[in-house]
């Protein structure tokens, strides 16, 4: 029999993996064995053999084919059929489970940083626990045995207890227990080295082949069709006469379905069958793996474990335990084979060996317990640990629903529900921007293999670390640099990463601190990086205060505020829209009205049918320039310059490209991103500066706010802008890639005797929430609407022009606004950073969306949506009259709520009135 303890001192004697190394499928290193089994009483594997005639013939034709048979594609066709599509097939190429989903331990944990997240988690409760049982009387396996999660140190439980927070506010019952409390609870842990737990009461574990045979029965019941043993074979993609790829059919080995929507949910094969139809889905597959021992004496109805400190969890598996975790050095899956159907890998104790020594620790009882089985199988994982959910870029009507981390059984019901949602109504009913593989990645991102891998890895191995609110990756790095990047780097420059974008965090005055290139974490025999400054800087940020660098920021927005700063802004998206009928689709797509003379800049919203802000941008109409200048190109027509957010560029060209096609606008988007660099010079010097720089007027009545032209500085052509992020007087300066250092050191000579600073997005941040500006995902998202979001003046109701969304917006005016979003400043000095839920009149109405400190007020400020625990309208007065805390970490702070900017609420500074 195999021993825990066994197994950790026989894999200690041995070495790691040399890099990439991945063992042959089934063959593993010498050391403990023991037999490869899922711990489940029943798989679907036991109900036939796979590969042969499939369970029934395919259809000549179906509205929507699902391809895949695990959790997401069950889930899907089970919504899509709920919400009353027919004519959805469901194809998998064995039986149901057979890929990745019949061997996943199958935990659910109701409390994750994100409240989107907890929102899917709530929901695939809701259908494996209370929805499927009641809709075909069969028990899905659902068993609801709690949840505790180990905190080792103060960090930890502090997170634990932001997740406590924002529970209160979904319903979500979760208890801080202290270390004696928890032995209470679960008599067999070493509580020793215990900080405090975090107890889920509600938490649970569902069966795979349970949940996915009761879904496929659901399903079938409403009119879907699941088709097993019946490969994808290749897709049909047609381009029509606007040139748009789009989904004609799918072929199988069994006939040939046509069809206008084929939803990917083929896990670890995601990648394989994209290539079928032309789209990049980028994923890796690794092996993951646990461990299920024998039986353990007191183990029964203990609470899940989740002990992330030691990066390893401790699943109730009945009377034993399944342990596993994520390791520092998992084994990539490099040849992913299409006939692996219930497979199985040896497991590879090397790389195992790691998670032991925890469990061990936690529950010592398991150093004398043997090893029941093993269960090494692929998983698909991320660059951002996020799934890769909705339509494909390169091809319309070719969904992905794949890439879920390991988690695909706990976020399947609800991630299944916004798919098929998202496949029906154009759009996902929550805010999914974070799982949308239209808008999270760059074109250029999707088939970078290294940069996929890399990021892939170090996603994986930090699974477990706490979440920080300004942590960074350290792979993936320095793909794409601004023209400025050398320049500001070697002033002290700390980079922040955004879509593959190096922009400027803020400025160390302690040098230079480059991104180095990614050292695994010293995994596969690679040597870690020594002396490491940028990692050390960031290492700093690992904190719920304050960090050491708080004083730098506040220097660089009061330098802002009281005289000027320059922020680099080169990753920002720039995009023309031009053409014959590009004042048409503008009217469309924009809520305020833009097609007003050249010279003019407004800023805007971009809406979805249902009245949610899918973007806010500034737009500025523009005359017709030379061939090939970056700053004003040839068109016939009209045209606009667009101006948007570096890490929603990809969003924003997504959602414009599509509402371009469906209308079928005669009209081009271009994307000169990359051929122009941008920088923004603000403050109550900025005038005097820039009149030193720019070949123009900068008085108010010859360069008026929101106004743009182009002019020279330093004897280069640029487009100067009049505007302001900060609530500041300020330009913003538009140039030539070629000539960006050369303006950049122009500005910065003539504003050094007026104490100009270098400041970067960490102030920005800060400034913005200040003045009251929104950022767009955070205090708007596709979901907000802009009557609850404080921007009802950029709605163009007065006229009688049409633009996407407008219905929605009049329809929620005439009934009534019952969320609103709201500005809050705390009586204390603590920091906050979004997540913190909101009291009024001690009853919880919602929670914060982003929170910062606030220099020039010297205070906490946070913005988020409040409701009327009543169901009622939330009016402005029912804003004023509530008294108002916000609970940050289990602690409630007296907040108070603002119906205006708390910073310059007359809006006089921007307009250069001091």
């Amino acid at each position: 029999m195999s021993y825990l303890s066994c197994a950790w001192r026989a894999a200690a004697l041995r070495l790691l993996p040399a890099p990439w190394r991945s063992p042959r499928p089934y063959s593993s290193a010498s050391g403990p064995t023991a037999k490869k089994s899922v711990p489940y009483q029943k798989t679907l594997r036991e109900e036939g053999p796979g590969g042969g005639e499939p369970s029934r013939p395919p259809p000549a034709s179906a509205q929507v084919v699902v391809v895949g048979g695990g959790s997401l594609g069950c889930q899907t066709t089970y919504h899509l059929a709920k919400m009353g599509v027919r004519g959805v097939v469901l194809l998998e190429r064995d039986r149901l489970t057979s890929g990745t989903t019949w061997h996943t331990a199958g935990l659910l944990w109701q409390l994750r940083p994100s409240d989107v997240e907890v929102e899917l988690l709530a929901h695939t409760r809701d259908v494996v626990s209370r929805d499927l049982p009641a809709e075909t009387g069969l028990h899905t396996g659902w068993v609801e045995n709690g949840g505790l999660f180990i905190a080792s140190n103060k960090q930890r439980l502090d997170e634990y207890k932001r997740l406590m927070s924002l529970g209160k506010v979904y319903g979500v019952e979760s208890h801080v227990l202290s270390p004696a409390q928890t032995k209470d609870l679960y008599p067999l842990m070493n509580i020793h080295d215990l900080y405090g737990t975090l107890y889920v009461p509600k938490d649970g574990t569902m069966d795979p082949a349970g949940t996915c045979s009761t879904l496929a029965r659901a399903a079938t019941a409403r009119g879907a069709t699941i088709i097993e043993n019946c490969p994808v074979t290749g897709i049909q993609v047609r381009t029509d006469d606007f040139g748009v790829k789009r989904v004609h059919a799918v072929e199988t080995a069994h006939g040939t379905i046509q069809t206008p929507c084929v939803v990917n949910c083929a896990g670890v094969w995601a990648r394989a069958l994209g290539r079928l139809a032309g789209v990049h889905v980028p994923l890796v597959g690794m092996h993951h793996a646990y461990v299920v021992t024998e039986r353990i004496e007191g183990i029964q109805n203990m609470p899940n474990v989740r002990d992330h400190d030691a990066s390893v969890y401790l699943r109730l598996q009945g009377d034993a335990l399944s342990v596993g975790g994520y390791e520092s050095n998992p084994i990539f899956w490099e040849e992913v084979s299409e006939k692996f159907a219930f497979g199985l890998f040896d497991l590879d104790w090397d790389v195992f060996m790691q998670h032991i020594e925890g469990a061990v620790n936690r529950v010592p009882v398991l150093e004398k317990t043997g090893i029941k089985s093993t269960v090494c199988g692929p998983e698909s994982f991320t660059a951002d640990h996020k799934p890769l959910m909705g339509e494909a870029p390169e091809v319309r009507g070719f969904f992905l629903g794949c890439g879920f981390n390991s988690a695909g059984m706990m976020l399947g019901g609800g991630c299944g529900r916004e798919l098929a949602h998202w496949i029906i109504h154009g759009r996902p009913e929550k805010d999914m921007y974070g799982y949308d593989i239209r808008r999270r990645f760059h074109h250029s991102l999707t088939d970078n293999n290294r940069w996929i891998r890399e990021r892939s890895h170090e996603s994986y191995a930090k699974n477990y670390s706490v979440v920080f609110p300004h942590d960074e990756p350290l792979a993936g790095r320095n793909v794409r640099k601004d023209p400025l990047h050398e320049e500001l780097l070697q002033q002290g420059c700390v980079f922040q990463e955004r879509h593959g974008w190096e922009r400027p965090g803020w400025f160390n005055p302690g040098g230079a601190a480059p991104v180095l290139d990614y050292d695994y974490y010293g995994a596969y025999g690679r040597e870690r990086h020594r002396d490491y400054a940028y990692n050390r800087l960031l290492g700093d940020e690992y904190t719920f205060d304050f960090p050491p660098h708080h004083d730098i920021i506040r220097n660089e927005c009061l330098t802002c505020r009281n005289a000027l700063a320059l922020f680099d802004m080169s990753y920002f998206g720039k995009f023309y829209l031009v053409g014959p009928e590009a004042t048409k689709a503008a009217d469309w797509l924009f809520s305020a009205d833009v097609s007003k003379a050249p010279g003019s800049t407004v800023y805007t919203c971009m809406l979805n049918r249902q009245g949610g802000v899918e973007s806010d941008l500034t737009v500025s109409r523009i005359s017709p320039g030379a061939p090939g200048s970056p700053l004003a190109p040839a068109f016939e027509g009209d045209g606009y310059y667009l101006a948007i957010g570096g890490a929603v560029a990809q969003h924003n060209w997504s959602h414009i490209t599509t509402v371009l096609q469906d209308m079928k606008f005669q009209c081009k988007l271009l994307d000169c991103s990359e051929e122009l660099g941008m920088m923004s010079i603000q403050g109550p010097l900025s005038r005097v500066v820039l009149q030193e720089v720019l070949d123009t007027d900068l008085s108010n009545e010859a360069f008026p706010f929101s106004t743009h032209k182009i002019t020279t500085a330093a004897g280069c052509q640029v487009r100067a802008m009049r505007l302001s992020f900060v609530g500041e007087m300020g330009w913003e300066l538009h140039v030539p890639r070629a000539d960006c250092v050369k303006v950049y050191r122009a500005v910065m000579q003539a504003g050094a005797r007026h104490g100009i600073a270098n400041a970067g997005y960490r102030a920005i941040d800060s400034l913005s929430i200040e003045k009251g500006y929104r950022h767009w995902h955070a205090d708007l998202r596709p979901d907000d609407t802009p009557l609850e979001a404080g921007l009802a003046f950029t709605c163009k109701l007065k006229s009688s022009i049409p633009f996407l969304g407008r219905e929605a917006v009049e329809a929620q005016k005439a009934k009534g606004i019952f969320r609103r979003l709201v500005c809050f400043t705390a009586e204390e000095k603590v920091p906050m950073f979004g997540l913190e839920a909101v009291w009024r009149d001690g009853k919880v109405v919602g929670h914060i969306r982003r929170a910062d400190f606030g220099f020039a007020i010297d205070k906490t400020i946070a913005y988020g949506y409040i409701r009327d625990p009543a169901g009622g309208p939330v009016s402005l007065d029912f804003v004023r009259s509530g008294s108002y805390e916000l609970e940050r970490m289990g602690v409630t702070f007296p907040a108070r709520a603002h119906t205006k900017s708390p910073f310059d609420p007359d809006n006089k500074r921007v307009k250069g009135f001091y």
